[in-house]
């Protein structure tokens, strides 16, 4: 089993990355946003990375929008939801996966000049922008940046819905697989790393596209293909280490992993799913959050005489042998009546709502995963500034 940290909190205090994830809809961006502010607060020097191109971080942040450069956040909102300094700073930028396979293609290239026509070439333009598991890899590598680069307390990553936090988890592995494939391989012989023969090798049987494209496009394209392979020529070290470096951050004690989801079937199953591959990975969980769960609503003494009264209730909505005094009276009290049933019903349903979704929650994460489960209610709207993300960042790391 993969190890436990101590909960989101102990993330919060002392982890260096914290990688968030989970199905779609169900608050992650939210909930990465508002473990940045818990860090700041705490006095974490906080960056908050995003992945996912829909601009939600920013609109939690209460930004505009946001870059590939880090944007500072000016925090004068105090722990209590008051004004007050904060001795942390909280940083958010987005991925821009163009800008960063750039700069990795410039720190792996043979010189400028190498590098230069590797980016400029139509293949790589193309490739780097729309090849499978390109972005997850290339967020993988931007992190590693940002812990190069040093100078950050804690690095908080929000990934896109668990399918693509699967990739996420895999693009390292994939790239040197990839790198390692024979198909590479052949791509990269002599003959045609010296420029030699691209005839040869489509017709040697390099793939039956090659060939028709070759016919159909004439031979730019298998010279565009063969540049690019190329260029590539003598990279492959530098991407494998890369990708072995990424792998052994993310697995270091360090480094957490937080699951979102709501208190649904389906994306309860999902963050099943990804706790089980967490653990079979021998990466590190600080926890689950539940968001959106409907509140438990206490019950007191009188509950039990109100729902008799409901029952009670006549079909013209007042008791039975009551007497009205006048047509109108009685209209008043029968709209009283069925007010105050609906509303006596409308509080039983939430009562049972909130009961079965505890229920889905214990069944689909049982206590032997060793997780902490932390519960942020539903709000009555969306949070778009650092208040509404002080309330969700205090219920995270066990406040009020």
């Amino acid at each position: 089993m993969s190890a436990t940290s101590g909960g989101i909190a102990d993330a919060v205090a002392h982890a260096h990355v914290i990688v968030v994830t989970g199905a779609g809809g169900v608050g992650k961006t939210t909930t990465a946003a508002a473990i940045g502010l818990a860090a700041a607060r705490a006095g974490r020097r906080t960056l908050v990375l995003t992945i996912d191109p829909a601009r939600r971080l920013a609109q939690a942040l209460g930004l505009e929008a946001l870059g590939d450069t880090p944007t500072r956040l000016a925090l004068d909102v105090g722990p209590a939801g008051g004004t007050g300094r904060v001795a942390g700073e909280l940083w958010a930028m987005m991925l821009d996966m163009q800008t960063t396979f750039d700069r990795l293609v410039e720190r792996h290239a043979s010189g400028p000049e190498a590098a230069a026509a590797i980016t400029s070439n139509r293949i790589y333009r193309t490739l780097s922008s729309t090849l499978s598991g390109t972005q997850e890899y290339m967020a993988m590598e931007r992190l590693h940046e940002l812990h190069e680069e040093g100078g950050w307390d804690l690095l908080v990553v929000d990934t896109p819905p668990t399918r693509s936090a699967l990739d996420f988890l895999d693009a390292p592995r994939r790239m040197t697989t990839f790198l390692e494939g024979r198909l590479l391989s052949l791509l990269l012989r002599p003959g045609l790393a010296a420029g030699r023969g691209i005839g040869r090798v489509v017709g040697a049987g390099a793939t039956a596209f090659m060939r028709v494209a070759g016919k159909v496009t004439g031979m730019e394209l298998l010279e565009d293909l063969a540049e690019f392979f190329r260029g590539f020529e003598g990279m492959y070290d530098g991407f494998k280490r890369r990708a072995e470096q990424v792998l052994a951050l993310l697995s270091r004690p360090e480094s957490r992993f937080v699951v979102v989801t709501s208190p649904e079937p389906l994306p309860l199953r999902e963050a099943r799913f990804l706790l089980d591959r967490l653990e079979q990975e021998g990466l590190h969980a600080a926890g689950v959050v539940v968001n959106r769960i409907r509140p438990e609503l206490p019950r007191d003494p009188s509950d039990a005489a109100l729902e008799r009264a409901v029952a009670a209730l006549a079909p013209a909505g007042r008791p039975a042998g009551a007497e009205p005094d006048a047509a109108g009276d009685a209209d008043g009290h029968a709209a009283e009546d069925a007010a105050v049933a609906g509303a006596l019903r409308l509080l039983g349903d939430v009562r049972r709502v909130a009961a079965r979704q505890r229920r889905d929650v214990a069944a689909a994460l049982p206590a032997r995963q060793g997780r902490a489960v932390v519960e942020v209610p539903l709000l009555g709207g969306d949070v778009h500034d650092l208040e509404g993300l002080g309330a969700i960042a205090r219920r995270l790391t066990g406040g009020a």
